[in-house]
């Protein structure tokens, strides 16, 4: 065989190949999609395949169940990625054997998730970067990611009509879980994005469009905005835009708000989800004392 002809057989076969992991890629999306899975969701487990293919070089359909467990050990203890991560890597893969695949897992465990407690930002440090922001537009994002407790997906896809200031709320549409939802709407926030339309008079339907497209904000996009004033401000406590969503929480804990109520402007499906809030909530385990304060104890014994 000729030179020109190796080359040829190669590019064909490298063709088919990647067709291939076209049409699997395309399989899985749909897939994802059929299951109402969101955006973020379906780029992570896409993500995650990929990554997976190009460890082995080789087409995901292809490798055993050894392999994959071995890419997971790889992910643990060489890439030391931390345990959510590996938890998403682990259902991304899950996902396409099973539903692309049509061929379920035998055993693929997930890892063991860590418990945290948010980093919670003080009334101040808040304050501080709402007042460090550059521009009138990241004044009014970050003013509603705080105001309304949003995710930072939920604040980029709201809409115009999502403002109902008869009732004082922001609907968040097809929230986490494809979930619809009310939350708070105060007229400090009203009077803020009013200001913010006037300037600004965003692209309909979206109330935070990108500048030259009438699609919404991109999500890094809103990061940024976020670290600025954060950086501007001085604060230099960890996290990124959602600390201002687990802020909107702690202080309403901390204001008194029960939590059945804030369950539901959080949009948790289960209330263990919320009760770590009460957890970091300053006011109320200050307001408990320390047990040792309350005991009757003799006068201090003298020294020996």
């Amino acid at each position: 065989m000729t030179s020109s002809n190796t080359v040829l057989v190669v590019m064909q076969t490298t063709t088919c190949k990647e067709v291939s992991m076209g049409e699997l890629r395309d399989r899985m999306q749909q897939a994802l999609v059929v299951r109402g899975m969101s955006p973020r969701t379906q780029e992570a487990y896409l993500a995650a395949v990929k990554g997976l293919a190009q460890y082995y070089h080789q087409r995901p359909d292809t490798l055993s169940e050894e392999q994959l467990h071995a890419y997971i050990r790889h992910l643990i203890e060489q890439r030391h990625l931390a345990p959510s991560s590996v938890r998403v890597a682990v259902m991304g893969l899950r996902f396409f054997y099973t539903h692309t695949l049509q061929r379920p897992l035998a055993s693929l465990p997930l890892p063991k998730g860590t418990k945290t407690l948010p980093v919670v930002l003080s009334r101040e440090e808040v304050a501080r970067i709402l007042a460090s922001t550059a521009t009138l537009r990241a004044r009014a994002l970050l003013l509603t990611t705080y105001g309304g407790g949003l995710r930072v997906s939920e604040v980029v896809g709201l809409g115009v009509s999502d403002i109902d200031a008869q009732r004082d709320m922001l609907r968040v549409e097809q929230g986490k879980g494809r979930k619809d939802r009310y939350t708070l709407l105060g007229p400090r926030l009203l009077a803020e994005l009013r200001h913010y339309w006037q300037v600004y008079r965003p692209t309909r339907p979206w109330l935070f469009p990108q500048r030259t497209k009438a699609v919404p904000l991109h999500i890094s996009t809103a990061q940024k905005m976020y670290y600025a004033a954060k950086q501007r401000a001085g604060v230099t406590k960890p996290g990124g835009i959602h600390a201002l969503r687990h802020a909107f929480a702690t202080h309403l804990v901390e204001a008194g708000t029960d939590l059945a109520t804030l369950q539901q402007l959080l949009g948790h499906d289960s209330v263990t989800t919320t009760l770590r809030y009460v957890h970091v909530a300053h006011s109320r385990v200050s307001a408990q004392g320390s047990p040792l304060d309350g005991l009757a104890l003799d006068d201090k014994p003298a020294a020996a």
